[in-house]
């Protein structure tokens, strides 16, 4: 044995351990994430394609009140979430919040489109009929009036709920058109 062995080329070898702060970035991370994800809907957690220990867990977890308990199940999630691969989860979940706020835009987009018709400035519609020529201009017309004339005797705002609604449907036509 002390043929091969030669006391020049003997190595040092240096415990490597990993980084404690960085262990704690990530674990606080992870808590962050596990805290993000009981903010979602149960169905919404669900298509996040989680293993189904972690997904009871955090469905258990929605149900706590905001407590010690709730924290001692989210520190155990935390736990498990360090096990697995999170980055497929954040991804999903990145495009569940970018949906979210894209929804929210056109509901916007919507709603003062639909303001903007009501308010009877003819201007308006022409412009909203130029940015969409399949829209059935006449029947617009007809929901325009039929909602003043509600407005006026104070009853629902059925026409305005029904030009709304088709406005909608238009948007989301000339989405799938444009996706073709």
């Amino acid at each position: 044995m002390n043929e091969f062995f030669d006391p020049e080329e003997e190595e040092e070898t240096w415990a490597i351990r990993p980084n404690k702060s960085k262990i704690k970035r990530d674990i606080a991370e992870l808590s962050d994430l596990c805290e993000e994800i009981t903010q979602l809907a149960p169905a919404q957690i669900e298509r996040l394609g989680l293993p189904e220990n972690i997904l009871l867990a955090l469905l258990d977890a929605i149900k706590m009140p905001v407590k010690g308990a709730r924290k001692r199940q989210l520190k155990f999630i935390t736990g498990m979430m360090r096990k697995i691969d999170v980055e497929p989860i954040q991804e999903q979940l990145d495009k569940i919040k970018a949906k979210s706020a894209h929804a929210t835009r056109e509901l916007h987009q919507l709603e003062r489109w639909r303001e903007a018709l009501l308010s009877g400035d003819k201007q308006k519609l022409t412009e909203f009929l130029q940015q969409n020529p399949a829209a059935d201009a006449q029947y617009i017309r007809q929901l325009i009036r039929n909602a003043s004339k509600e407005l006026a005797s104070a009853k629902p705002p059925k026409s305005s709920r029904l030009l709304f609604r088709y406005l909608r449907e238009l948007l989301e036509s000339a989405r799938d058109e444009m996706q073709d």
